[in-house]
């Protein structure tokens, strides 16, 4: 007997819908899927083409960086692992102990690399593209080692991941022993810089939010990603162009109290004294970047130990971390279109407006105050690299602006890494920690204007 009508077509209209359902939710992922794809090669092949421009592709520096774009996506996703593992699952006694140890350890392979890395570069100049690459090789190791400690609660942990900042502190050296030589015919250095610089902000801000999610399954997944990113960045550092190892007719810099010269068989080691200028912007430099690292240190503890109000602690750090990354990109845009203002003047300003906005902070503290000061804090950053940049380029003889820039680097790492460890030794309190901050740098301030050259050369 046949069923009613209405019976009939019940059961077959619900799976219908069912399968109808299922098929639009899969033609929607799928549209999804196709969408993000295009925007990303479409986000890519214009990334690519602004690297490229301005002669960039056949000097080889959109080379040098695209790789760049790639070692600060590994670092992204790298902070973002640690910041779910290093500060948010280990008692905070425990971690600033183990972070504050391997932090002061870290301290000493740069105070024992700085001057001597700069003349190690000069006279093993074939290697440049190895050393860049082995910094990012390493770097894929240990996430690879990381990801593994995180998931078993190895005691890899920690020395696993002061390896991976010692391996982008020495980076930041070796890329910049190699930029000189693959500079374009009509561009200056510090607008290299800065196009490398900007295409770092834009590996991270693309970077960051893959890493986010890949980190909701798991800090392990994250520190997978950063893996495959340096694995990448390992390959383009090799395929770099050959004349980033070469050297013939170039003078290594090394810094004395008087000139004399000794000749090799490539190039000649020139011994100098630094120009008073450079000494003074590198001074100068060394507030902003110590800063940098008081800051990464102190608050992601602070932070944790003392969120303020209802706002978690992730938050309160992405807002600082995002309020300085922002201030880096805006300072990296002013300083390359404006050559109206003197280095000399505007590494003091940079020194200055940190000082003014710690100190504000401490007095006001809340997430207003730290919001700011994490704009201030990216923003002089980067117009204070910018001024370093200029004054090396102007004052140190071209055939010896690669060494100059490798010493200056080196000292600027030291600098964030002893920021880094005052940052983890303090007390967590607010107003104390940030007022020792104030207080650090307005001595330091003292201490460069003291110092200050009676005669500059004007920009």
């Amino acid at each position: 007997m046949p069923l009613p009508p209405d019976d009939a077509p019940h059961g077959a209209s619900t799976a219908s819908r069912a399968g109808s359902g299922v098929r639009a939710v899969g033609r929607g992922l799928g549209t999804g899927v196709r969408a993000a794809g295009r925007a990303t090669r479409f986000t890519v092949s214009s990334a690519r083409r602004a690297a490229r421009a301005g002669g960039a592709g056949a000097s080889g520096l959109s080379r040098l960086i695209e790789m760049h774009a790639f070692n600060t996506a590994g670092d992204a996703a790298v902070a973002i692992s640690l910041a779910g593992t290093l500060f948010f699952q280990v008692p905070t006694g425990e971690a600033r102990d183990q972070v504050a140890l391997f932090l002061g350890l870290t301290m000493l392979p740069f105070a024992i690399v700085a001057p001597l890395i700069g003349p190690f570069l000069d006279r093993f100049s074939h290697g440049r593209r190895w050393a860049i690459g082995a910094t990012m090789a390493t770097r894929a190791f240990l996430c690879w080692v990381l990801a593994s400690a995180v998931v078993t609660g190895s005691t890899a942990l920690f020395p696993a991941a002061l390896g991976v900042l010692v391996a982008s502190k020495a980076y930041g050296v070796t890329r910049a022993a190699a930029v000189p030589r693959l500079v374009p015919h009509g561009f200056t250095l510090v607008k290299a810089n800065a196009r490398l610089s900007l295409s770092g902000i834009v590996g991270a801000a693309v970077s960051a939010p893959i890493a986010g999610v890949a980190a909701t399954f798991g800090a392990e997944w994250s520190l997978r990603y950063a893996f495959v990113l340096f694995v990448v960045a390992t390959i383009l550092a090799i395929l770099l162009p050959g004349k980033v190892d070469v050297s013939l007719g170039e003078e290594g810099l090394a810094l004395g109290p008087g000139p004399s010269a000794t000749t090799g068989p490539a190039k000649r080691i020139v011994r100098a004294a630094v120009p008073p200028a450079v000494s003074f912007a590198l001074r100068a430099n060394c507030g902003p970047r110590w800063l940098s690292g008081f800051l990464i240190m102190f608050l992601a503890f602070l932070l944790r130990e003392n969120p303020i109000g209802e706002w978690r602690t992730e938050v309160l750090l992405g807002i600082v971390i995002g309020g300085a990354g922002l201030g880096n990109a805006i300072g990296i845009g002013v300083g390359s279109v404006q050559h109206r203002l003197k280095p000399s003047s505007l590494v003091v300003l940079a020194l200055v407006a940190d000082t003014a906005a710690v100190l504000v902070a401490a007095l006001f503290y809340g997430v207003l105050s730290l919001a700011l000061l994490g704009v201030t804090a990216g923003v002089a950053q980067a117009l204070a690299k910018l001024a370093l940049d200029s004054t090396i380029q102007r004052d140190v003889p071209e055939r010896v602006q690669s060494s100059a820039f490798a010493r200056s680097d080196t000292t600027l790492q030291l600098a964030w890494v002893l920021g880094g460890f005052i940052g983890i030794a303090i007390p967590l309190v607010p107003q104390l920690g940030l007022g020792v901050g104030a207080a650090v740098l307005a001595t330091w301030f003292a201490f460069v204007m003291s110092t200050r050259p009676r005669a500059i050369s004007p920009s």
